[in-house]
């Protein structure tokens, strides 16, 4: 019994010490682990630091693509939406956070049209971190009016060229008053983006002009162009309300269907971001019961995958 009792003894010993050993390696591996995570980390600010340029994180894909153009080389930029994806409903990833967070300076449009963001950039301006949104600055007053958005205005403001062309003016002043040694570098881009999008309008213009008043007509699921409307004189009508967080019911569809059918519709736009399964395709099922077929994918002067979610982003 005195033997069998000393054996058990020592196959316990033996058993705690394996579990000791264990503790052990498993802590002196986490610890390796968060030091190797803050060499990295850390690695990776002196690289930025170094390049001396200024950070900047952009939320859509049409303003990642202006500071871009405004920015040039002197800034390294990120953008968190790619193409495709609906500004609406896209919430912050912790990759963005940090990105956001890590940022010396971030544009979004604002007014609303990033609504899953907004408790992000509360977070970011009590960090007092340099933020830009840039369609806040616009005139009120021209501003169209709306009760989907907490900001009580429509957001999709980028479809008025002469819009976008404050937001440029907005992008250089803001990247100018952060890096000072490169504001004439800015403002001469600026500039040309500028000088850019007036030729854009007065082509759109030219365009526009040899189409009849009364074919003048824009039928889309998402209700997003109002303001291309405003500016260009088009009758805007969507299926969908002006957020795709909106649903379409049967008699919204069937309402549109005899629009399309009174009016004589040519084609309508639907948005390559959303599924077949949701509302918006709907449009499609109005514009097979009225023979007007559906311009996505690139038909209709529209280039491949620009929809609403890629001129949303």
């Amino acid at each position: 019994m005195l033997r069998l009792a000393v054996a058990l003894a020592k196959d316990k010993i033996f058993y705690l010490a394996q579990a000791l050993v264990l503790e052990y390696q498993n802590k002196m591996m986490k610890k390796i682990v968060l030091i190797l995570v803050a060499i990295s980390i850390l690695g990776c600010k002196d690289s930025s630091e170094e390049s001396g340029k200024l950070k900047v994180v952009t939320t859509t894909t049409m303003i990642t693509d202006l500071v871009k153009n405004i920015g040039g080389d002197q800034i390294e930029v990120q953008g968190l939406m790619g193409a495709g994806v609906d500004p609406h409903l896209y919430k912050a990833s912790e990759g963005d956070v940090t990105k956001l967070y890590n940022a010396d300076i971030i544009f979004y449009n604002g007014l609303h049209l990033e609504g899953k963001l907004v408790d992000v950039f509360e977070k970011m301006e009590r960090q007092e971190k340099r933020q830009v949104p840039l369609a806040e600055a616009l005139d009120k007053n021209e501003l169209i009016g709306s009760d989907y958005f907490a900001s009580s205005f429509d957001p999709h403001v980028w479809f008025d060229i002469s819009y976008f062309k404050q937001f440029a003016l907005g992008v250089s002043n803001a990247l100018s008053e952060e890096d000072p040694e490169n504001a004439a570098y800015y403002k001469e881009n600026a500039k040309n983006y500028i000088a850019e999008l007036s030729k854009l309008e007065s082509e759109t213009r030219a365009t526009i002009a040899a189409l009849p008043e009364e074919k003048r007509i824009l039928v889309t699921a998402h209700d997003a162009f109002n303001y291309f409307g405003k500016a260009y004189g088009f009758n805007v009508v969507g299926l969908q309300g002006l957020s795709t967080a909106t649903e379409a019911g049967v008699q919204d569809v069937q309402r549109l269907s005899d629009f399309i059918i009174e009016n004589e519709v040519k084609a309508i736009f639907v948005e390559s971001s959303v599924s077949s399964s949701d509302p918006p395709r709907s449009a499609e099922r109005a514009a097979s019961c009225s023979a007007a077929p559906p311009a996505a994918g690139g038909s209709a002067g529209r280039r491949p995958g620009r929809g609403c979610g890629d001129a949303c982003t």
